[in-house]
């Protein structure tokens, strides 16, 4: 069908994919918990668009490249991991904030989510600078399309579209589970300073495992 073999196969493998723990998920999981639906689903949107950029650059052969440039792959592992680095001194230090204001009390669920935050461009940029995605893409993607079909484009954009679908049920349960931890941010900056500072611990571990991918 559409130049798409071993669908199943495929399908199955996707589930677990998705269901990996990563960077993405867990910055979309953190913006529900503290700051609501709107907010959680503006940060999956960012996931999403990223996640096209790179099957897109996939399905054009630029993972190819990365992988066969030692540099060129170096300068966009290391870019990624910074960013991820940044992310994490940001969230350590608002987590910090909230915990030496645990006593004073807030009635909105903005009041502790930094004031710049922008979840869409930082969720966005998290799904860009990921190389080892890039060369995961290409490798598992490729597995799946007739060399035959003389169209290969519609099959990446089938494989592409069942990919955003499984992500779109998966970062929407995760919103509705984040959003049950949000009444309990909005009372307690104790409980969202902890949240916080382990999410940033997290991105932290992200950015090490980054640096040390290889092609």
């Amino acid at each position: 069908m559409f130049g798409v073999i071993d669908l199943p196969t495929y399908l199955a493998g996707l589930v677990l994919i998705v269901l990996l723990p990563g960077p993405n998920s867990l910055y979309v999981l953190s913006v529900a918990a503290r700051r609501g639906v709107r907010a959680g689903y503006t940060a999956a949107a960012g996931v999403w668009c990223g996640d096209t950029v790179l099957m897109t650059l996939s399905a054009a052969g630029v993972a190819s490249l990365l992988q066969a440039n030692a540099v060129l792959f170096a300068v966009v592992k290391y870019a990624g991991a910074g960013y991820l680095t940044w992310l994490a001194v940001g969230m350590l230090r608002a987590a910090w904030a909230m915990w030496r204001t645990r006593g004073e009390r807030t009635d909105g669920g903005e009041a502790s989510a930094p004031a710049e935050e922008r979840p869409f461009r930082r969720a966005f940029v998290v799904s860009l600078f990921n190389p080892k995605a890039i060369l995961f893409f290409v490798a598992f993607f490729v597995q799946f399309v007739d060399p035959q079909y003389a169209y290969p484009a519609l099959s990446f954009v089938v494989l592409g579209a069942l990919a955003q679908f499984a992500s779109v049920l998966y970062l929407s349960a995760l919103i509705c589970g984040g959003t049950r931890l949000a009444a309990a941010f909005r009372r307690r900056r104790g409980l969202s300073a902890g949240a916080t500072s382990a999410a940033g611990a997290l991105f932290l571990g992200f950015a090490v495992k980054l640096s040390l991918t290889s092609s």
